[in-house]
């Protein structure tokens, strides 16, 4: 199941421009950046491009998992490209997906 916060702007062809997807507690969230990627780009999680082509999926739900004392950590922000999308996680909590073709620097957060 998804979990998707928001969804926006839709072209004449139903393509989803924008998705804030809330990552589920126990989530890894790599699989959660696969899962809303897939979305977005329309296809199954096992039809894109491993996101192992892009990083390591161990590293990047390192980055975000408890802290060893089991505190959840705090802040933190990664943004990168996968699958002709530019992907923002933050907090480890969300993420946000936009294709390239509709990303502009302006989009980004303060």
């Amino acid at each position: 199941m998804i979990r998707v916060k928001t969804v926006t702007g839709f072209v004449l062809r139903f393509e989803l421009v924008n998705m804030e997807y809330e990552i589920g507690t126990g989530e890894p969230v790599s699989t959660a950046v696969v899962r809303a990627v897939s979305v977005v780009v329309g296809d199954e999680p096992g039809s894109i491009p491993r996101l192992a082509h892009v990083l390591a999926p161990d590293a990047l739900d390192s980055l975000f998992e408890p802290q060893s004392d089991g505190a959840p950590r705090s802040g933190g922000r990664l943004s990168f490209v996968y699958c002709q999308c530019h992907v923002t996680i933050e907090n480890g909590e969300y993420l946000t997906v936009r294709p390239l073709d509709s990303y502009t620097p302006d989009d980004r957060r303060p």
